[in-house]
């Protein structure tokens, strides 16, 4: 702030230094200890559920303190009133200073100059408020990362529920009044920066505190500032929009996700898209934290009568948007329908599509709580399609749980089945039953694969090294590690390594993944950690101090990351890259199959008797042999890279057709199944191969 010497005296520099934050030293301003002390309280990043009495005892000043500063504080906010703009400085630093000067009058008549309404509600509230707390609420909202604890703090404070509800209606009359062109629409223009802000701390609290008037108020406002009035491709609010899909990622609701999601499909602004679609992957698991408000997702089940017809929303498995005349189920939409009433069937689409990523997010949240450290109400889903489908365990007796499929025991304490607490026989009969039924689940829960700490991991004490040296494509990685709901920074050149994380256990461990950047596009899996959160920081910890399941389920994601992104599924990358790669890839194309490949193999010995190629497959440790008529081949479990006999010659088969029409796959989380599967009903009748590229291996 060199730009204020000689504008401002040195004690209102100092002043202005420390109600802006600018400085951490409590000794800057000895005259008023107490203060500065308080002032920088906050800036050590400790929660904000943490303020009360004792740290607001801090700002407490006595009477001489006060009349020492009330000069130094006039001048200040004679200065900041006319200098806001082109400083930016906090407004909140005004009111500080206000209230230090006794210059609330002053500040409330010219409060409206230059700030939205929104941000002039807001500040009318705080001018009600002692000083003391003015300076914690500054101090609070000053950082730009989410604070912990600060909406539950927010919601504390005198008037700021209501100003909340205040603002956010204000928010939502404003923009209809835009759409009905009562106000002249200008992209982006829809509201201040203050005002985004606010509604922003308005929203957070809100979610946090599932507000049973918010659901109906926040879609109307996401809807109003997702789309312009006008034919234009720009919006109301980008600003806006994007801080409140901030707020939902750290608050989820299926509320506030669908609103969203209806915003994703109404905009027409080509960018917003993509940015919401990658916040969605953090928001769904998320709401693995809150369980009991995920639970609120609705079955989707619809039967509606549209004219003579009806229409069906079913939700068993997939969700499927049928027509019916009787009990005859037709293929399409009737034309009678189509034409009598258009928009119902357009209606009626778009609740199918937004019920199946209901039934989405409701899986990963489910899936995202095996981790949780605390039993969730799942009774909640008692009668919800999606609770049919999973295996939950019952505590019958002390300690004793019994496994059953659907949720259909009463008045016994409920969890959901995970196969690491199961014995291989209970898990190997829940996958009979799975593909007996022909079962599909709305994550891989029978057919989960198990990750147990080894000898070696145990003996390494912190680090597991069981998936280091394994080379991926970066970007793939990095899409694997959003969908799974690792954060990351982007790498470059600048940067010799980086760390993926994961925050598991209601937040009470974090898994840690090294990455290292071998060139532009690929990178090199390091070493895995597990560290708990202890005294607001996290520590890392023995792997045998891990809970089996957090352990578990990071060491998944790994596998996951590997398997889906290492070069050696890419069938056309032999003969690439540096030797070193080059080995890698060669090995790895062929190695000892992985926990991931090993469920793989558990379900093709249950499929391949039921396919009209059963006679010419046999499955061995690692590979699907295939019998053709030219050559005998070795599709491997892992890679799905093939080898041919006599001679281990490698064929090269990007992709194949579809496996059997209506063969039931238990599972098909990233697509490997239904590759090999292809690949072995392509090969299995390799006369009738007429692709060159291929024929022309296989003659070599």
């Amino acid at each position: 702030m060199g730009v204020l010497d000689g504008v401002l005296s040195p004690l209102a520099q100092r002043l202005l230094h420390l109600i802006a934050g600018s400085t951490d030293d409590p000794t800057y301003w000895p005259e008023v200890p107490r203060l500065s002390v308080g002032l920088v309280g906050l800036g050590s990043g400790a929660p904000v559920q943490t303020l009360g009495g004792s740290i607001r005892a801090r700002y407490a000043l006595d009477e001489q303190a006060r009349r020492r500063l009330v000069e130094p504080a006039r001048e200040l906010v004679g200065f900041l009133l006319a200098e806001v703009r082109r400083h930016a400085y906090s407004r909140f630093s005004v009111l500080v200073a206000a209230g230090l000067a006794g210059m609330d009058a002053e500040v409330r008549s010219m409060r409206a100059e230059g700030w939205g309404p929104i941000a002039v509600a807001e500040v009318d509230l705080l001018l009600g408020w002692d000083v003391e707390l003015r300076a914690l609420f500054s101090e609070a909202v000053r950082s730009s990362e989410p604070v912990p604890g600060l909406p539950e703090w927010l919601g504390g404070l005198p008037g700021y529920l209501g100003f909340a509800r205040t603002a956010l209606e204000m928010a939502r009359a404003r923009v209809a009044a835009i759409h009905a062109g009562e106000i002249p629409y200008k992209a982006e223009k829809a509201f201040d920066d203050g005002e985004k802000s606010a509604l922003g701390r308005a929203v957070r609290l809100a979610l946090f505190r599932d507000e049973p008037w918010l659901p109906e108020l926040l879609d109307a406002l996401v809807r109003g500032i997702a789309v312009a009035p006008t034919p234009a491709k720009t919006l109301p609010s980008q600003g806006l929009l994007f801080e409140i899909a901030r707020a939902v990622e750290e608050h989820p609701t299926p509320e506030a996700i669908s609103a969203l999601r209806t915003a994703r499909r109404i905009t027409r602004h080509g960018g917003v898209p993509m940015q919401l679609d990658r916040k969605f992957k953090r928001m769904e698991p998320a709401l693995a934290e809150r369980l009991e408000v995920a639970f609120r997702i609705p079955d989707g089940q619809v039967r509606q009568a549209v004219g003579e017809h009806t229409a069906v929303i079913s939700t068993n498995g997939k969700v499927e948007l049928s027509w019916w005349h009787g009990d005859k189920k037709l293929k399409t939409v009737p034309a009678a329908v189509r034409r009598e009433h258009p928009d119902e069937v357009k209606r009626l689409r778009e609740l199918a599509k937004l019920t199946q990523q209901q039934q989405m997010t409701l899986g990963r949240a489910l899936e995202a709580g095996h981790t949780a450290e605390t039993t969730a109400p799942y009774r909640q889903l008692e009668g919800h399609p999606v609770a049919e489908r999973l295996i939950w365990e019952f505590e019958v007796s002390p300690g004793v749980w019994r496994g059953e499929l659907g949720m259909n025991v009463p008045d016994l304490p409920v969890r959901l089945w995970h196969p690491a607490r199961a014995s291989v026989e209970e898990v190997r009969g829940w996958r009979e039953v799975v593909q007996g039924k022909e079962l599909r689940q709305p994550f891989k829960q029978a057919f989960r694969e198990i990750y147990l700490l080894t000898p070696a991991e145990e003996a390494a004490g912190h680090w597991s090294s069981r998936f280091e040296g394994h080379v991926v494509h970066y970007r793939r990685l990095r899409a694997l590690f959003k969908d799974r709901g690792w954060q990351s920074r982007f790498q470059g050149h600048w940067e010799e390594d980086s760390n993926a994380h994961r925050v598991m256990a209601g937040g009470r461990w974090r898994a840690t993944l090294e990455h290292y950047l071998c060139d532009e596009n690929h990178a090199e899996i390091g070493r895995a950690r597990f560290q708990r959160m202890a005294d607001g920081s996290w520590h890392d910890a023995p792997l045998a101090e891990v809970p089996a399941l957090v352990f578990s389920e990071a060491m998944r994601d790994i596998d996951l990351f590997v398997a889906v992104a290492s070069i050696t599924t890419d069938p056309q990358w032999a003969g690439q890259g540096p030797d070193r790669l080059r080995d890698y890839w060669q090995t790895g194309s062929f190695a000892a199959l992985p926990p991931s490949a090993e469920v793989r193999r558990d379900a093709l010995s249950r499929l391949i008797g039921r396919t009209s190629i059963a006679d010419r497959c046999t499955l061995s440790d690692r590979y699907l042999v295939v019998r053709g008529d030219l050559r005998t081949y070795k599709i491997h479990l892992g890679s799905a890279n093939i080898l041919m006999e006599p001679n281990d010659a490698y064929l090269c088969i990007v992709s194949a057709r579809d496996p059997q029409p209506g063969l039931f796959l238990p599972f098909e989380e990233d697509g490997r199944l239904a590759l090999i599967l292809s690949k072995a009903f392509l090969l299995a009748n390799d006369t009738a191969i007429t692709d060159p590229s291929i024929t022309r291996q296989l003659q070599a």
